[in-house]
């Protein structure tokens, strides 16, 4: 059966093909780019990447492609040109959404999944070549109120407006500063870089109140790489600050 298809994530990763296909390979590079920590993530990366993916090679007129497939049809594609070594694309196509029960209209859960991880890998190769990482995460946390929003106590409430490598300036519930630049940006979600000692990746993703009512919530994610314990450490209790006190007040509503 033939499936009308759709691009869910494009990406140029400034990094050589043959680096990006082991980084979808091996397991243990899956890692350092694919979702976030959690007991079962080395068997799911088992089984989404070694068990069920087919791979393709193909070279030919100056350009190199290579693509994994699934079951359920969905498609990651990595093409180079050999007068450009040191770039590689990446992207990710689906089947259209026409006559799938699982999808209302609004949220793919999917195609937000496969956005996020694609430029997680990107910046893996791009800003942390070679190191291992470690995510700290918050998911689920309401939106909030339209007067009192999450990201506002966040201290993030301009960052869906911003564009592409604008910068970031936000005050944490605790008073510390944090700064950045918009790494990548989508209608659900968006991807900062931020910027000292640590050079991590935090990606927030919103789901809408007809998603996840009655407010809508917010998944955040942090990939940090090349941590010592210490610091760390240290992150881990920003981390949890940052979002716990941006819990809704006793007077929200």
């Amino acid at each position: 059966m033939a499936f009308e298809r759709r691009e869910v994530v494009s990406v140029d990763i400034e990094s050589p093909v043959a680096t990006v296909w082991q980084h979808l390979r091996d397991p243990r590079l899956v890692r350092r780019w694919f979702g976030w920590d959690h007991d079962g993530l080395d068997a799911e990366i088992r089984e989404i990447f070694v068990d069920d993916a087919h791979e393709v090679h193909h070279h030919a007129e100056g350009r190199t492609t290579r693509s994994l497939s699934w079951r359920n049809h969905d498609r990651l594609t990595v093409t180079a040109r050999d007068d450009e070594p040191a770039r590689t694309h990446v992207a990710v196509t689906r089947p259209s959404h026409d006559g799938l029960s699982t999808f209302d209209g609004v949220f793919d859960e999917v195609d937000e999944g496969w956005m996020q991880f694609v430029h997680q890998l990107a910046f893996a190769l791009e800003v942390h070549p070679g190191q291992d990482r470690v995510t700290l995460v918050s998911h689920g946390m309401d939106a909030g109120t339209r007067s009192d929003p999450l990201l506002f106590r966040a201290g993030l409430h301009g960052v869906r407006g911003l564009p592409v490598r604008g910068h970031v300036a936000a005050t944490r519930p605790d008073g510390s500063r944090v700064g950045g630049t918009v790494f990548y940006k989508g209608e659900y979600q968006v991807g900062i870089h931020l910027h000292g000692i640590a050079q991590s990746l935090l990606v927030l993703v919103m789901r809408p109140a007809v998603e996840r009512p009655p407010h809508g919530t917010v998944d955040a994610t942090l990939s940090t790489y090349g941590l010592d314990e210490a610091v760390l450490s240290e992150a881990r209790q920003r981390w949890s600050g940052w979002w716990a006190l941006g819990r809704p007040t006793a007077s929200a509503h």
